[in-house]
């Protein structure tokens, strides 16, 4: 090899572009792999704002729609929610997420109960647990009754 022949870093044509291509390639992978880490941190950190969690007061229809003894889920705010009309005719509400593995409750109208499948807790019509695991009485939610409709709200 004569001194005319001597490799330097500059490498023209085809080896120049691959060198190039797979720079590309890993930079972008390096820069995927930057976002896919960091975005979840950052949505972590600040959280999207959820316009149903701001609600003060969820209507869910007129109280003729609610036979006695009965229940029904409703969506408030970003969790379920149960309303439940006794067999006296008078309605009570609570967070529908049970305090033990937060499965969804029910009330059931042959026990008079509001019952978690997950385990068999069972809560009376107060909330207070009474059987199965659950550790706590659920958290109770407000129930008036505005010209025939049922509005349902945190306790103040």
């Amino acid at each position: 090899m004569s001194n005319g022949d001597r490799i330097t870093g500059d490498v023209p044509g085809p080896r120049a572009d691959r060198r190039g291509f797979l720079g590309a390639v890993l930079g972008t992978g390096m820069f995927g792999l930057v976002v896919s880490v960091l975005y979840p941190m950052w949505r972590f950190v600040f959280p999207p704002r959820d316009v149903r969690a701001a609600e003060e007061a969820v209507g869910i229809g007129p109280a003729d729609d609610f036979p006695f003894n009965s229940g029904k889920l409703i969506q408030f705010g970003n969790e379920p929610a149960l309303v439940v009309r006794t067999a006296e005719g008078e309605f009570r509400a609570f967070l529908g997420t049970c305090t033990h593995l937060a499965c969804t409750v029910e009330y059931r109208p042959d026990l008079g109960l509001i019952w978690c499948a997950c385990h068999d807790g069972q809560f009376d019509l107060t909330g207070k647990n009474i059987q199965g695991p659950p550790p706590r009485p659920l958290p109770p939610l407000e129930v008036q009754l505005r010209d025939g409709e049922i509005l349902v709200s945190r306790p103040k």
